[in-house]
Formats: C-alpha cells, structure tokens, sequence
C-alpha cells in the first residue's frame, strides 16, 4: 500500500515528535477535534478541509473510529457519539484536581449565586475542568471542555500569568487575537501589560472582553508546592454586578477559596 501523503503540518509535527510519534494516532485526534467546528454533521470531503489530510486518510479513520464507537454515519454524513465522552471522563476521573474542584465550584456558586468555574491552561486556551452555574441562568455553551481564548479571559489571563517571562513572550508573539467584542484587548503590547498586571496582583478582572454584558474575575490556585496549576473564577452580568462588587466581594472569596483547596492540590 502506498504511504499516504502528509502535509507539511504533518511533517513538522512528525520531526518534532521523534521516531515513537505515531502518525496514526495524531490525525485520529485531529479528526475528532474537528467535530467540535461544525454544529451539523461532516462529510469526508468537509473534514479533509478542516484538518488539512488526504481523503483517503480521513476515511480510514472514520471507518476505525466508527468501528470502535465513537462515531456514527448516514452512509454520507458523520457524527460523534456519547461514547466519545468517556475520552473525557476519563480525564476528569483520573484527575484529583476535578475532583476536588468540581464541589468547590459548586459551593461557591450558592454562596454568591453566579457562575463559578476551575480552568486550566491548554495550547492557547484556557479550558474548564469544573463548572457550576445558578438555576437562574441558562448557558449551555459555558460547560466542562469550554475553551476560550487565554489572552481576552480572566481565567487564561490568570494561567499565563504563571508563564516565565520567555514562554511568555513566544506565546504573544505567535498568536493573532480575535476581537471578540468591541472591548476585547489585541494589542499585544498592552496584552503583555495586562497579564503582568494580572501576575502582581494575584488575580485579573476582565470586563466584556469575551461577551457583551459579562465580567469575570479569576485568581490562581496553587498546588501544595506553591506552582500555579489552575484559575479559579466568578462571572456575572455586568448589569447585575458593578466591577466594585467583583473586586471587593468576590475576590476576597476567590482567594479564600483558593487557599483553601491548595492544601489539597497535590
């Protein structure tokens, strides 16, 4: 059988991953990835285009993922299945800081009546590992596996924060921020002030960066050893809760909270 054709994103990964990358495996991952871009279901062709691989490479993956569960089809069209869920549970049930995080979480939202929520930092994105939201509010999209951007929320801005000050600076100098909102920040310049700010301070307060009529304050949780390994965060409507309240109501919580759980973050 001839050896498909990789791409020169392929490629560089490869090299960089050494002779125990298995090529295999990556593009599986990326093919799942890519499901999360669509809110229908895919065709081959769509999901060649989204993950930049041949076909061929994509229908082989399809029919081993389909094969195994995670993934159903029409004959023309796919889509995930619940079972891929259990990729992520076993993450969530592997990982004590969930664990501990997830009722944290949920207590601090009957306190204050607000989303509360744990982040930790993925690539570019901060992703929720815990999450909890008041009865009063429906959000379906603010879930667990919810990525936003880390540069434009308090809870990435949090994470990077912890970054050394090179990693730091590689990490601006090779993302292009999104303007989300007329409020969101994409100078880097000022991105690098506002995270340093962030470090000084022990927390970040974002106003309508991310969405129109919401802020949120985050603030890092350590583990036992004093290095940084996750955010911990309050968000509300901004014509609910004025930024006076976020600073001087909910961060001393947060704090509290955060130093709390430290003894237990192993």
């Amino acid at each position: 059988m001839p050896r498909l054709r990789r791409t020169a994103a392929e490629q560089r990964i490869a090299k960089s991953g050494g002779p125990e990358f298995l090529e295999a495996l990556a593009r599986a991952l990326r093919i799942v990835q890519a499901f999360s871009r669509s809110t229908t279901p895919l065709t081959i062709s769509d999901i060649a285009r989204l993950v930049d691989l041949p076909r061929a490479s994509v229908r082989r993956t399809l029919h081993t993922l389909g094969h195994l569960g995670y993934l159903e089809t029409d004959g023309h069209t796919f889509r995930l299945t619940p079972r891929i869920l259990t990729l992520a549970s076993a993450y969530l049930l592997s990982n004590s800081i969930s664990n501990v995080l997830q009722p944290a979480v949920e207590r601090m939202t009957t306190e204050v009546r607000e989303t509360c929520s744990a982040a930790v930092l993925d690539g570019d994105d901060a992703i929720m590992i815990a999450n909890a939201t008041p009865n009063r509010v429906i959000n379906l999209s603010a879930q667990i596996g919810f990525r936003l951007p880390a540069v434009s929320s308090s809870l990435g801005r949090v994470l990077l924060a912890a970054l050394d000050d090179a990693e730091l600076d590689r990490l601006l100098s090779r993302i292009t921020p999104k303007k989300l909102t007329a409020a969101t920040v994409v100078d880097r310049i000022k991105l690098h002030r506002t995270i340093l700010k962030a470090r000084s301070e022990g927390y970040s307060l974002v106003d309508e960066e991310v969405e129109v009529g919401f802020r949120s304050i985050s603030v890092p949780l350590r583990r036992v050893d004093g290095r940084i390994i996750a955010s911990l965060n309050i968000g509300a409507h901004s014509n609910r809760v004025s930024l006076d309240t976020m600073r001087k109501v909910f961060l001393p919580k947060l704090q509290t909270l955060a130093a709390e759980l430290q003894s237990q973050m192993i």
